[in-house]
């Protein structure tokens, strides 16, 4: 996951979000039944986190609601072991 996060960071690259989320989940998720747990224990809190951020910078206007689903949607799907490359953004570099 913190080499997913770190790419995502260094790629910069817009609408990849998704992919790095499925990747990142996908990745600890094929260290076995551990990885998947932390992946999702890691997932949720930080959804979570961001939440609570969203809650103090924007009130209870339910903003960033809809990213957030969309976020664990992808987290999911990695863990699931499905193809992180299904949310892959057109022209991000191979080398992610």
């Amino acid at each position: 996951m913190v080499r997913a996060y770190s790419d995502m960071r260094e790629a910069n690259y817009k609408n990849s979000d998704k992919y790095f989320h499925a990747r990142g989940n996908f990745d600890a998720a094929q260290r076995g039944p551990g990885g998947a747990w932390a992946a999702k224990v890691i997932s949720d809190a930080r959804e979570k986190s961001q939440r609570v951020t969203d809650l103090f910078k924007y009130g209870d206007s339910g903003h960033g609601v809809e990213d957030s689903k969309a976020d664990q949607a992808a987290n999911e799907w990695g863990r699931s072991g499905k193809d992180p490359n299904y949310f892959r953004p057109p022209g991000l570099p191979d080398k992610y």
